[in-house]
């Protein structure tokens, strides 16, 4: 028994553990949480059979590949951009065919938030998506959130989720 439970009462005690480290509630954005997928295999990188079926995928089979961190001006394979997410990066999509360089702006400037690999590489990207259902959407393995316009508070609470879930968490990424 830790000296902290042996010397507090019981009724100091708990709001203090109610109050310990711990996933910060990210709900109140929207912010998806998808099920286990039934596979992570790999699989060659033309396939078409990757992800788990969402729209955006957040998980599932992928490519060997992984895409560097950085802002990519064309948009790129999804089951490659999945690796990346299994090894814990975030990954910022936009689906702006008239072009929308307000959001593209904010979402590089959220991607420098953030965290960063022991090469000094931020783990995130940003890169077009033309499939996605909304504007805007924010992905790490197995969580998700879109809109149609930018929250940072939201991709905020949601790279406080950075690592939580990814099978290969922390790897650092390209430049």
């Amino acid at each position: 028994m830790s000296l902290l439970r042996r010397t507090l009462p019981p009724l100091i005690l708990a709001p203090l553990l109610a109050c310990s480290p711990s996933e910060p509630d990210c709900s109140r954005y929207g912010i998806q949480h998808a099920p286990a997928p039934a596979s992570t295999r790999h699989v060659t990188c033309s396939s078409t059979a990757c992800g788990d079926g969402l729209n955006p995928p957040t998980s599932g089979e992928h490519c060997s590949d992984t895409l560097r961190c950085r802002a990519h001006d064309t948009e790129q394979n999804r089951c490659v951009w999945l690796h990346n997410l299994e090894h814990g990066h975030a990954v910022f999509l936009y689906n702006c065919p008239e072009g929308c360089p307000e959001i593209v702006s904010t979402l590089e400037t959220l991607r420098q938030e953030a965290k960063v690999g022991s090469n000094g590489v931020v783990r995130a990207l940003v890169a077009p998506d033309s499939r996605i259902p909304h504007r805007v959407a924010a992905l790490l393995w197995r969580r998700s959130w879109v809109s149609d316009e930018v929250d940072p508070d939201a991709l905020r609470c949601l790279l406080q989720l950075q690592d939580d879930e990814a099978p290969e968490p922390g790897l650092a990424c390209l430049p």
